[in-house]
């Protein structure tokens, strides 16, 4: 990779990439890439873009994740989480530039009894897991240099997320119902967003070629720790609202039908990440306290 490399970061408007663009900007040249200057959604218009700057990394969270309304518009979630991805893997590969990507727990059907490694079968419960999947999948097959992060339950500042839907409805009710039988780890979008720039940086600092094909595939990239959907409401209430928190009653994710179906076991262990590159996610709740702290 150059000294002062092209980076291509796509969805800066998305709780990710907004992240990013502010974490990377030390590392390179740094490109954004929001609606008004390239539409994902067409394809030929993004191997224009991406021949044209000649990036020497791509890093791409966009994605389409609305993931109830993606089990009926099933075309433009394939479009935007396995087509996309796949166009960027190839023009990665036509240029000699690396690809980070990231994915998600919901590649797994979640009946697992403990946590999931890289290496553990895939089986997606729902089109947006199923197209997420099938996104990996493809950028696998192109042969370019790449890493694929699986991050989990994804909250930040901005956007839609479970954090800012909760502290909406905490201030509006006295009780809450939340499901309480789905596991995972809640991971903030600017620790995903640091703990990226330390991998990009130690390419940076090598200058080798070769660093991103030698460590090319998969990683888990969650925060540390594990708690439920309830947890993680009271978790919030207790830090931001404390005596003014409403109640929050737990109960089990049949009492709260949703299109697509959830793994209720999105833990996923994160030694592969730890081995390879030497970086650590925070502890999901610590995460959670600088978030509000901000």
């Amino acid at each position: 990779m150059d000294k002062q490399p092209t980076i291509l970061v796509t969805g800066v408007n998305g709780q990710v990439g907004f992240e990013l663009l502010r974490s990377l900007q030390a590392l390179g040249r740094v490109v954004p890439c929001d609606r008004s200057k390239l539409d994902l959604s067409d394809l030929d218009h993004v191997r224009e873009f991406v021949r044209e700057l000649k990036p020497s990394l791509i890093v791409n969270p966009a994605a389409y994740t609305a993931v109830d309304k993606a089990e009926t518009d099933v075309d433009i979630a394939r479009r935007l989480n396995a087509e996309l991805p796949r166009v960027f893997a190839e023009e990665a590969e036509r240029c000699g530039a690396a690809l980070i990507h990231f994915s998600t727990d919901y590649v797994f059907d979640g009946t697992k009894d403990g946590v999931y490694a890289e290496t553990d079968a895939t089986n997606p419960q729902n089109v947006y897991g199923l197209t997420k999947l099938e996104g990996e999948q493809a950028i696998a097959a192109t042969g370019c240099a790449h890493l694929i992060l699986r991050t989990s339950w994804v909250y930040g500042r901005r956007g839609k997320n479970f954090l800012l839907t909760m502290l909406k409805l905490g201030s509006e009710r006295p009780e809450l119902r939340v499901v309480a039988d789905q596991i995972g780890a809640p991971t903030w979008s600017k620790t995903i967003a640091v703990a990226t720039s330390h991998i990009v940086a130690q390419a940076v600092v090598a200058g080798d070629v070769d660093w991103w094909a030698k460590r090319s595939g998969i990683y888990h990239f969650s925060a540390v720790g594990e708690t439920s959907w309830h947890g993680f409401a009271e978790a919030i209430f207790k830090e931001a609202l404390g005596e003014r928190a409403p109640k929050v009653v737990p109960i089990p994710a049949s009492d709260y039908p949703v299109p697509a179906k959830r793994p209720a076991n999105s833990r996923m262990a994160l030694s592969k990440l730890v081995d390879t590159f030497g970086v650590w996610m925070p502890a999901w709740d610590d995460a959670l306290r600088l978030c509000l702290s901000e």
